[in-house]
């Protein structure tokens, strides 16, 4: 799975908010200036050919759904983020959160709960 650009994920933010939806809804969901339709159907092609979105037709009209969950593309993104920034390891990812992040006592101590959860899960 590749990862989409800016542009592409706050498109895909306004399509998973929507579950599904057309262009014209889309469009009314950008600020001022609204981007031309061109523009957006130009970002909604790369997507669809990524894999990320498709549509139905209806008439001349296209509604568009997301084809991967926002979960899941969060989850491809983080893999990516320890793959490529923390040789592949979530725990130097861990190490380097837990000091670089400037947790407090209470916010660490909700982590380790966390993790703690996690290992009984495990051992179960």
């Amino acid at each position: 799975m590749t990862n989409l650009s800016k542009a592409e994920e706050q498109l895909m933010e306004y399509i998973w908010k929507h579950e599904k939806i057309f262009l014209k809804e889309l469009i009314e969901c950008f600020p001022v200036p609204k981007p031309a339709a061109a523009t957006v159907a130009t970002f909604l092609k790369r997507m669809i050919n990524k894999g990320f979105v498709e549509y139905k037709v209806y008439g001349n009209s296209r509604e568009y759904f997301p084809l991967i969950s926002k979960a899941d593309y969060l989850k491809h993104r983080f893999n990516g983020l320890i793959k490529n920034n923390f040789n592949d390891s979530a725990l130097q990812l861990a190490s380097f959160f837990t000091t670089a992040a400037d947790l407090t006592t209470e916010e660490l101590k909700k982590l380790r709960k966390i993790v703690d959860q996690e290992i009984q899960k495990k051992e179960e």
